[in-house]
């Protein structure tokens, strides 16, 4: 297993540093993947709040996930890749929401 370190990335135009074993180059597709989908998200819904935009990104890159797994047969190896998607979301989310506390 490799070792934690801590990669800086840019989603929503704020910067995060995110501890991850996944090598730098992973991580930085990963949060463009997240930052566009959540600009989509942002744009076609109108909303303005992060938290509601973060969510529905993740349910929008939880349903490709699911419908590649169904179109593939099953796990395509993507878990690991779904599961820093994932610690990006909850990180950016609870930056926002102590942000507002």
């Amino acid at each position: 297993m490799s070792a934690k370190r801590t990669v800086p990335v840019t989603i929503q135009g704020k910067q995060y540093r995110i501890r991850a074993e996944a090598d730098d180059e992973s991580i930085a597709r990963a949060a463009l993947l997240l930052d566009e989908t959540m600009e989509k998200v942002r744009a076609r819904s109108g909303t303005a709040d992060s938290f509601d935009v973060a969510v529905l990104a993740a349910l929008n890159l939880a349903n490709l996930l699911t419908a590649e797994r169904t179109s593939s047969g099953g796990d395509s190896g993507a878990g690991p890749r779904v599961l820093e998607l994932i610690r990006l979301v909850e990180t950016a989310v609870g930056d926002t929401k102590s942000a507002a506390s």
